[in-house]
C-alpha cells in the first residue's frame, strides 16, 4: 500500500475549530506533567534511596528509577506519532494520560525498588504516547502563519517543566516525602484528562500501513544507542557498552536504509529532511536538549557540594530562569509569526552561551552566591527564543497525514540529545575532577557528602572541575547557532 493522503473521518471527527487555543491550554497541563517528571525524580533519589534500598552502598539500583522511564520514553516516540496519525491525536493522548496517571498512582504505592522501575517503565510509555500528539494537535489546528504563537506556549512550557522539576521535587520531598512527588501528577492527570476529553476536537485520521520491519529496527537501534550511554559511565565504559552502541548505530543505518527503499509507507518519512527547516530544526533541538541536560548536573553538585546548599535552595536559584522563559516565551511565538525564525534563534542560542559562560565565571568558592542568579536569568531570556521558534520552524510546513510523524521524529532527537548530554556531562565531569583533584574523582558520586558542604582544600579544585565541565554545554549550543544560520525565510514571510 502506497502512502496515502486519503482522509478518514472518525466518529465525532470535526474540522480545524474555529478558536484552538482551549485545546491546546488542555494538551499543555499533560504535557507539563510528564516533562516535570523528567527532572523531578533525580532530587527524591536520596530520599528513595534510603527507603526501598538501604542494604546497599552505591547508588547504582536507584537510578533505573530514572533510566528505566527515560528509556520507554526515548524508544517508542517515531512509533507512537505514527498512532496519532492513524488513529487520532486525542485518542493517543488520552490512553498515554491514563497510563501515566496510573503509573503515578502505582510508583507512590511501591513498596520496594523493583515495583518503583516498573511502575516508571509505564509512566515513560504513556508520556511517549502524549509527546508527539501535543506538536501534533498544534501542526493540525493552528494555520502555519499563526503557528508561532501556539508553538511559543509549547515551549514555554518544555523550557519552565525541565526547571520547575528540581524545585519542585525539593519542596515535595523535604516537605511530605519522595512518594508524593509521584501522588501529586494524580488530581493534574485527572483535571488534565477530564479537560482533554473535552475540548481537544475528534480530528479526522489518516490511514496508515504500519511499517513493521522498520518498528522493529527503529526500537532496537534506539534501545541499544539509549541504554548504552545512559549505563556507559556507571560500567566505566566498558568494551561491551561500546560494542552495544556500535551495533545500535549500525542498526540505525539498516533502519534508515530501509525507510530510503521502501516502496509502501515507511515509518519515517526521509522525504521530510527535504525541507531545510524541518533537517536543521532536529539536529538545533538535539543540541538543546544536550545543552539543557548536561548543565544541570554539575550546577547541582556544585551549589550542594562546593557551597553547601540543600536541594531546595539550589533549585531557587534557577526562578529567575522559569520566570523569565515562560513569561516571554509566549511573546516570542507571537513575533516568530511576523519574522525570519533567524531572528529570534540566533539571539536566543547567543544568550544560552553567555549565560553558561557566566556560570563558568562565578563558579568558585569566592563569588556570592547571589550572582547565579544573573546567568540564570539570562538563560531565561534564551529559553524564549529557543524551545518554541525551533519548534515552530520544524513544523511550519509539515503535511496534516504527517504531523504526528514528524512530531515523533523532533521528540525523538531531543530525546536522543538529552541522552547523549547526560552521558558526555558525566564524563568530562570525572576527567575534569581527575585533573583539579587527583586521586578525589570519587567527589563526583557525593562522596564528599551532600547537604553539608565539602573542605575548603577540597571545595576549590571541585568548584573549578565544575565550571570547568559546564564549557561542555556551551560549545555544543554555539554549535547550535551556527546550524540556525542555515534556516530558510518561512515561505509565508516570503509571499509578503
Amino acid at each position: 500500500m502506497s502512502e496515502s493522503t486519503t482522509t478518514v473521518r472518525t466518529p465525532g471527527a470535526s474540522a480545524t475549530p474555529k478558536n484552538p487555543w482551549p485545546a491546546l491550554w488542555a494538551l499543555v497541563i499533560g504535557f507539563f506533567m510528564i516533562l516535570v517528571d523528567t527532572t523531578i525524580v533525580s532530587v527524591a533519589n536520596p530520599a528513595i534511596k534510603a527507603a526501598l534500598d538501604p542494604s546497599t552502598g552505591n547508588l547504582d539500583n536507584v537510578v533505573w528509577v530514572t533510566s528505566a522511564y527515560l528509556l520507554t520514553y526515548a524508544v517508542p516516540l517515531l512509533v507512537t506519532g505514527r498512532l496519532g496519525d492513524r488513529f487520532g491525536p486525542k485518542n493517543i493522548y488520552l490512553i498515554g494520560l491514563a497510563i501515566f496517571t496510573i503509573a503515578s498512582l502505582a510508583c507512590g504505592l511501591s513498596g520496594s525498588l523493583e515495583m518503583l522501575i516498573a511502575a516508571r517503565a509505564a509512566q515513560g510509555l504513556g508520556a511517549a504516547l502524549m509527546t508527539p500528539q501535543t506538536m501534533a494537535v498544534i501542526t493540525r489546528t493552528f494555520p502555519a502563519e499563526r503557528r508561532g504563537a501556539a508553538m511559543g506556549l509549547w515551549g514555554a512550557t518544555a523550557g519552565v517543566a525541565t526547571l520547575v522539576g528540581p524545585l519542585a521535587g525539593g519542596l515535595l520531598v523535604d516537605g511530605f516525602g519522595w512518594e508524593w512527588i509521584f501522588f501529586v501528577n494524580i488530581p493534574v492527570g485527572v483535571i488534565a484528562f477530564v479537560l482533554a476529553w473535552r475540548l481537544v476536537p475528534q480530528l479526522p485520521t489518516h490511514p496508515h500501513r504500519f511499517d513493521i520491519l522498520g518498528v522493529v529496527l527503529s526500537a532496537v537501534a534506539l534501545f541499544l544507542i539509549v541504554f548504552g550511554l545512559q549505563e556507559g559511565d556507571h560500567y566505566d565504559w566498558a568494551p561491551w557498552v561500546w560494542g552495544m552502541i556500535a551495533a545500535g548505530v549500525v542498526v540505525l543505518a539498516v533502519f534508515i536504509w530501509t525507510q530510503a527503499r521502501t516502496k509502501s509507507e515507511p515509518l519515517v518519512p526521509l522525504d521530510l529532511f527535504r525541507d531545510r527547516n524541518f533537517a536543521i530544526s532536529n539536529l538545533a533541538i538535539a543540541a538543546v536538549g544536550f545543552t539543557v541536560t548536561s548543565m544541570a548536573l554539575p550546577m547541582a553538585f556544585f551549589t550542594q557540594l562546593a557551597r553547601g546548599l540543600t536541594p531546595t535552595e539550589s533549585a531557587l536559584l534557577l526562578i529567575p530562569m522559569a520566570v523569565l522563559s515562560g513569561v516571554l516565551a509566549p511573546f516570542a511565538g507571537r513575533i516568530l509569526d511576523r519574522v525570519d525564525p533567524r531572528v529570534l534563534l540566533v539571539p536566543g542560542l547567543s544568550l544560552m552561551v553567555i549565560g553558561l559562560v557566566g556560570y563558568v565565571l562565578l563558579m568558585n568558592t569566592d563569588a556570592p552566591i547571589l550572582l547565579l542568579l544573573i546567568p540564570s536569568a539570562i538563560i531565561g531570556v534564551a529559553n524564549a527564543g529557543m524551545w518554541g521558534p525551533l519548534a515552530t520552524t520544524a513544523t511550519r510546513n509539515l503535511p496534516p497525514q504527517q504531523a504526528g510523524a514528524g512530531s515523533g521524529i523532533y521528540n525523538t532527537t531531543r530525546t536522543i540529545g538529552s541522552v547523549i548530554g547526560s552521558a558526555a556531562i558525566a564524563g568530562v565531569m570525572q576527567s575534569r575532577l581527575e585533573v583539579n583533584l587527583p586521586g578525589a574523582g570519587g567527589a563526583a558520586s557525593g562522596d564528599f557528602g551532600a547537604g553539608g558542604g565539602m573542605p575548603p582544600a577540597i571545595a576549590e579544585g571541585f568548584s573549578t572541575a565544575m565550571g570547568q565541565s559546564m564549557l561542555l554545554p556551551a560549545a555544543v549550543i554555539a554549535l547550535g547557532v551556527v546550524m540556525v544560520l542555515f534556516l530558510r525565510r518561512p515561505a509565508h514571510l516570503a509571499r509578503r
